[in-house]
């Protein structure tokens, strides 16, 4: 079965070219420093990618690449995120964890960070602990109190007592990047205590904010920017037309609730803090967003963010099912999705995905629980592929193998894995281990995989094309398993899931 792929929408040379030149600009406007709060993921904006295909989800690195002998980064992140261990669900680990990772990030492309900020500290265990490891490593961090009087007191924030309070960040460069592993990090307020120290030295500096979505210059409902509420929806924001902006130049631009109802409280205290006037009419006027001039090809921008509504709203269905989200985010989800003309089975995996559980053999070959899951991916080519599960492996297993064979111009019904490798494992989890199944999830599969192709070259020709599988659509009816899930993860598809479980048991290792 074949489904026509999508076509490249996105231009990233253009982008870069228009953004550098943006930015450059901005710098040019401010005598002394500009701080720059660098709003979604540097790094890895696989959100973006997905949207806007074509998108390089490392091409804003590539911009940091080409300012970073004029620019200082700064990198912050929220105490009460490291407390309640939130999760950075692409990569399906924790906020800290993900600075951590940005760090090594960022030198591994030549880019040192100056320091860490970690905001609204109240002496919180978890986030000690993670300044004692940047620490013991040399790396500055500082910390940052809530600011007193803030949002409403102009005159308590701007004071010795409100920005005043936090330590200064000594940089060197013009440019002055702020950045974080997520929303609510507190790199705005970073910025603002740096530009207030500054103009108390005598130093004038300023600032701006560069932030993909919303795209500020396509329409309110365009697909995109509803695709980006959709992304957010656990935060509860939602786009508008930047009533600022309309009012000062009778041009309709899109910006967001945050943005918009705080703008008249931030214009306030960068006038307070420069004793003039903010130089913005606007949230709109703030950023430095570029994002929209890269599009080249609308039509299909418009349907990958379609198809980034039905996978928020899988991934939110099943957040709820595992307690981590309330009904009201999943029902929204939901909402945007449908009010978008889209239902989850334009997604072309969904249907072959549910069709091969239902078309399953009979109930003696079942997986250990007796419930059939089913997966189905989507190749390059649209050539959809599914997968089983059974008491030798998951369906996640099973897609994968089948995936790569067909890749491979292999016989289905050729075994890859070698016998005996299968039987250790399997002897293992049972005898040893004392695991309860011994079907094999993804990881292991893969492990199994790897032994087998050092003396299979069949095994080894198959295994050379799980590099194909990368950005590929995969569709599972159930819940993966850590297992499949960091299998999936790791091969770099785009997964989603039925809210439904493989198995009655609570506990899953």
């Amino acid at each position: 079965m074949k489904f026509q792929t999508h076509l490249l929408g996105f231009d990233n040379e253009k982008y870069l070219e228009e953004q550098t030149q943006a930015i450059f600009e901005r710098v040019g406007k401010f005598d002394g420093k500009l701080y720059l709060e660098f709003g979604g993921k540097i790094l890895f904006d696989y959100h973006a990618a997905r949207v806007l295909p074509g998108f390089d989800p490392n091409v804003k690195m590539r911009l940091l690449q080409k300012l970073k002998d004029r620019a200082d980064i700064i990198m912050c992140i929220y105490a009460g995120d490291i407390e309640r261990k939130k999760i950075r669900a692409d990569f399906g680990i924790t906020y800290d964890v993900d600075v951590l990772k940005q760090i090594d990030d960022f030198r591994s492309w030549g880019i040192d960070i100056r320091a860490v900020v970690v905001t609204r500290y109240e002496g919180q265990h978890a986030a000690r602990i993670f300044m004692n490891k940047l620490e013991r490593r040399g790396i500055r961090v500082v910390t940052h109190a809530f600011t007193k009087g803030y949002p409403s007191d102009v005159e308590a924030i701007v004071s010795d007592e409100g920005y005043g309070a936090n330590p200064y960040i000594e940089t060197e460069k013009p440019l002055v990047v702020v950045t974080g592993p997520g929303p609510g990090s507190g790199k705005l307020a970073t910025c603002l205590s740096q530009i207030y120290h500054d103009h108390k030295r005598g130093q004038g500096s300023g600032y701006a904010k560069f932030e993909t979505f919303p795209i500020w210059s396509i329409p309110l409902k365009h697909p995109v920017n509803v695709a980006y509420e959709s992304a957010t929806v656990d935060l509860r924001d939602f786009n508008m037309v930047d009533p600022f902006h309309l009012a000062a130049y009778g041009e309709t631009t899109i910006n967001y609730n945050r943005d918009v109802e705080v703008f008249p409280v931030l214009k306030r205290i960068l006038e307070r803090i420069s004793g003039g006037d903010a130089m913005y009419q606007s949230p709109t006027d703030m950023g430095v967003n570029r994002a929209g001039f890269g599009i080249v090809d609308d039509a299909a921008v418009q349907e990958a963010a379609r198809q980034e509504m039905i996978r928020r709203t899988f991934r939110y269905a099943c957040e709820y099912a595992m307690g981590f989200v309330d009904k009201e985010t999943a029902d929204r989800a939901k909402a945007i999705m449908e009010e978008a003309g889209v239902k989850a089975e334009d997604r072309r995996v969904v249907r072959p995905a549910r069709e091969s559980a239902l078309a399953g053999p009979s109930r003696h070959q079942k997986g250990n629980e007796g419930i059939f899951c089913g997966a189905a991916m989507a190749l390059q080519d649209g050539t959809i592929i599914t997968g089983i599960n059974s008491p030798l492996m998951h369906a996640a297993s099973s897609l994968i193998l089948n995936a790569i064979k067909h890749l491979a111009g292999l016989p289905e019904k050729l075994h890859l894995l070698a016998p005996p490798i299968i039987d250790s494992i399997r002897n293992l989890k049972h005898n040893i281990l004392n695991a309860r199944s011994v079907s094999l999830d993804l990881e292991e599969t893969l492990i199994a995989l790897s032994i087998s192709a050092a003396t299979n070259p069949t095994s080894q020709l198959a295994m050379e094309k799980l590099k194909e599988l990368r950005n590929c659509e995969v569709h599972i009816t159930h819940i993966p398993t850590p297992g499949d899930e960091a299998g999936l993860r790791r091969l770099g598809v785009n997964l989603t899931s039925d809210p439904d479980f493989s198995t009655k048991n609570l506990f899953v290792s």
